[in-house]
């Protein structure tokens, strides 16, 4: 059989196998369905109707709308300048939007500020812990501002140190701490009031695997408890396997929304290649008018025949180092804000 042939068939069977996975997604479609009709049946956390943020002559935020539902880890992803931290100070009270409807708790941000602030509990990007106070002072004075009694605070400050492994270092001064126990004591100070609604502005920022992944474990067990996360971050992994649904933004815009894997299923109907980018191979693959793209030193194929490429790159091209892999939600994002560095 010629190699025309044997592309004809590929492209037939794919034909057929398409017209029955059809099918398939009228299914996944009739469950994420299901699932988005179980959440209109509760109140949004979280409500947001064509919002906007403008600063002079810059829109930040241009007309987006979300929900938020009871127990959901609802996650943020945009390069620099995207428009989440904007939503977040919003959502926090802290900078009154231009136009549109935002609600918590089903209480308008710009009117109720004062009742939804006691509801909530944040989780900045940058630290701002007391560097005068001890780990343990740091929880209790922040326990003030919400009125907490005082034999109640300390109860719950060591309920806290010890839900995230601090009660050893309660004594230790801030600056000698390491960046992940820094983290760990924001999040335990967030949650000193007992928040209906925990917002994290990238939680794991800077730190190494062991701690990011010490973090991720107590952010899954606060969700089982039922607590409601909001979180943005530029950890695509982190976003993968903590989030139950999420948004990408760019420019101040929405531009999908779903679960991860169900961004990734929508995006990406087949493994990827990636090869390197050597001459060679770009003319191989133009010779064979098969699509790439070049990621710097990297040449990435998303043909819907990728099993059929990979076979034809062994045997025209000698010495090829091949790599086949599924998708991520890493590639979903760069396919929609594009590879160009921000600032």
């Amino acid at each position: 059989m010629s190699e025309k042939q044997s592309l004809a068939d590929v492209r037939f069977h794919l034909s057929v196998r398409d017209c029955f996975s059809d099918i398939g997604n009228h299914n996944l479609d009739n469950t994420i369905g299901s699932m988005h009709n179980r959440n209109m049946e509760r109140d949004p956390v979280i409500e947001a109707k064509n919002l906007f943020k403008n600063y002079r002559d810059l829109t930040a935020v241009s007309g987006v709308s979300f929900e938020v539902y009871q127990g959901e880890l609802f996650g943020f992803l945009g390069p620099n300048g995207a428009g989440k931290t904007t939503i977040m100070r919003m959502i926090q009270c802290v900078s009154p939007r231009s136009s549109g409807d935002l609600s918590v708790f089903s209480r308008d941000t710009d009117r109720d500020g004062r009742i939804i602030r006691s509801r909530i509990g944040v989780v900045p990007q940058e630290a701002n812990l007391d560097p005068d106070l001890s780990v343990e002072d740091n929880i209790l004075v922040y326990a003030r501002f919400f009125r907490i009694p005082p034999m109640e605070a300390i109860t719950r400050t060591e309920e806290l140190l010890s839900f995230f492994e601090l009660t050893r270092k309660r004594k230790t001064p801030i600056a000698s701490l390491s960046g992940g126990m820094k983290r760990r004591l924001l999040l335990a100070r967030a949650l000193i009031n007992r928040p209906s609604l925990l917002i994290l502005d990238e939680p794991t920022i800077g730190l190494d695997p062991q701690a990011r992944h010490h973090i991720w474990e107590r952010l899954m067990q606060l969700k089982q408890e039922g607590n409601t996360i909001v979180l943005t971050t530029h950890y695509l992994d982190e976003a993968q396997r903590l989030c139950d649904r999420l948004v990408i933004m760019d420019q101040g815009q929405i531009l999908a929304e779903g679960s991860p894997d169900d961004l990734v299923k929508r995006y990406f109907q087949t493994d990827i290649i990636e090869t390197d980018n050597d001459p060679l191979i770009r003319d191989c693959l133009i010779k064979n008018r098969i699509s790439f793209e070049t990621a710097g030193d990297l040449i990435q194929i998303k043909d819907a025949l990728t099993p059929l490429v990979a076979d034809h790159l062994l045997m025209q091209c000698s010495g090829v180092r091949i790599i086949r892999r599924p998708p991520t939600l890493e590639d979903v994002f760069l396919l929609l804000t594009g590879r160009r560095i921000r600032e």
